[in-house]
């Protein structure tokens, strides 16, 4: 079933099909099985079924199109192909709606930096829980790493160590010293990634390292805020090298969750998962509850504190999201 509702007017058509791969609001760039990349735009109002977005196509998504006009090289489309998955937020300026980052990707990696601009802890939960709504694998890196003092690595390390100690991979870079590199080029090895993080964390910069050819824009993080400058405007698809691809996303200053029940939130938290037969009612949802397994390995250390300070903020919905 499609995702998109279609207009009888245009069932006569023989669609081709292509690939989003640059997504500007109101057109997209899309390319065909033979290469041809076209500006395209959407015919008409279309709603994704059951799901109220912002952008009803995003990068990554597989559309069947008709070419509009030749000579213009532009083409409309008319109908989406189902997704394999995709990563959503809440979008900044419509509360009640989502946005969707990328679909159909194998991959995700959130950039994340400790000072220059910091990312939180809070951040990255959010991120990762997002992606496990999804069963999307998701790597942590954190870069940077060069401009980082003894005591700010060990801290890196430590949670490094908590994370990897739940199921998720990190990597440490240095994308202006080298560090890292190779380790996060073959991350990225015959897959399609979703790249994402705040802006200013070097995302653009780590791409160039690996893919010097796209020579993507970079900038510098203002030292007054301590926050960065944005210089992706659009989510876009990149190919590094045959069958390896990634979506550059712009950075995301916060990350708001859309589409999860309260009742969900802890099955996407690993180190609770793997304990919610565990406690004594089965609709618990480990705030107050007697007799709750999750609060007891809190309590014991088995869970790490700030994993489940970020499972109460979501769980409360409130607007800590940085």
């Amino acid at each position: 079933m499609s995702f998109l509702a279609k207009s009888p007017a245009y069932s006569h058509f023989i669609l081709q099909k292509a690939l989003v791969i640059r997504s500007t609001g109101s057109w997209y760039d899309i390319r065909n099985d033979d290469g041809h990349i076209y500006k395209a735009r959407l015919k008409g109002k279309f709603k994704i079924m059951g799901l109220k977005v912002t952008n009803p196509i995003a990068v990554g998504d597989r559309v069947q199109f008709e070419v509009e006009d030749v000579a213009e090289n532009t083409a409309i489309i008319l109908d989406i192909d189902p997704r394999e998955n995709y990563i959503i937020r809440q979008s900044v300026h419509k509360t009640a709606h989502g946005h969707i980052l990328a679909a159909n990707v194998d991959q995700a990696v959130l950039l994340a930096t400790l000072t220059m601009p910091r990312t939180s802890l809070g951040f990255i939960d959010r991120f990762l829980v997002s992606a496990e709504s999804f069963r999307i694998p998701t790597t942590v890196v954190f870069n940077k790493t060069d401009i980082l003092n003894d005591d700010g690595l060990a801290f890196q390390q430590e949670i490094i160590d908590m994370y990897e100690a739940i199921g998720y991979d990190c990597l440490a870079t240095s994308a202006t010293e080298g560090y890292g590199v190779e380790a996060f080029r073959a991350l990225l090895d015959h897959k399609i990634t979703l790249l994402s993080g705040h802006s200013g964390v070097g995302k653009s910069s780590l791409v160039n390292a690996v893919s010097p050819n796209l020579n993507l824009r970079t900038n510098e993080v203002s030292t007054f805020a301590n926050k960065g400058v944005h210089t992706t405007t659009f989510a876009e698809m990149f190919e590094l090298a045959p069958e390896t691809y990634i979506i550059d996303t712009p950075g995301i200053k916060e990350l708001g969750l859309v589409e999860m029940d309260k009742s969900e939130i802890s099955h996407y938290f690993p180190e609770m998962r793997e304990r919610l037969n565990q406690c004594r009612f089965n609709n618990c949802l480990h705030v107050n509850e007697p007799g709750c397994a999750v609060k007891d390995a809190v309590g014991e250390g088995d869970i790490a504190e700030s994993r489940y300070m970020s499972y109460l903020s979501m769980l409360e919905g409130d607007d800590n999201r940085r």
